[in-house]
């Protein structure tokens, strides 16, 4: 599996605390920053792992910000996305399972470090369960047509 993940400045210390669990995990990502923690716009930001994940480049995306409202409200505008704003683990899980989610965002000011790492690895190991849901996906993907 590969990872493309970024932050706004209101998101960078959780980023690196998901880029650490990335390392342990062994899973292979692209952190596309930012490097410091002056402010910066989260479209800019959700856009290059939003297209990465469309493109195939990457499996899937994790963007942080403050609350994970305009970095998740920003990717979903890209075609393909499915981005799910996630703060706790149950909804991590059934987001992927029930949903396919490719993206995963979350708000560094809602939710601590420790729970973090719980719902990005719950996230990364639930796999889509397809069946009845399969249907739901592609009419949820045809709203995009419209």
């Amino acid at each position: 599996m590969k990872v493309a993940i970024s932050s706004d400045h209101g998101g960078n210390n959780l980023r690196k605390e998901i880029t650490n669990l990335l390392t342990e995990l062994d899973i292979e990502y692209i952190d596309y920053g930012p490097d410091a923690d002056t402010s910066v716009d989260y479209p800019d930001y959700a856009e290059p792992v939003a297209n990465d994940v469309v493109a195939g480049k990457v499996d899937r995306g994790i963007l942080i910000c403050g609350t994970g409202i305009g970095m998740s409200i920003s990717a979903n505008k890209i075609k393909g996305i499915r981005c799910a704003l996630v703060h706790d683990v149950f909804s991590a899980k059934a987001t992927r399972g029930h949903n396919d989610s490719n993206i995963l965002a979350m708000g560094e000011r809602v939710i601590g470090p420790g729970l973090a790492r719980e719902i990005v690895s719950a996230w990364l190991e639930t796999e889509f369960e397809g069946g009845r849901h399969e249907r739901r996906i592609n009419k949820m993907m045809e709203l995009e047509k419209n």
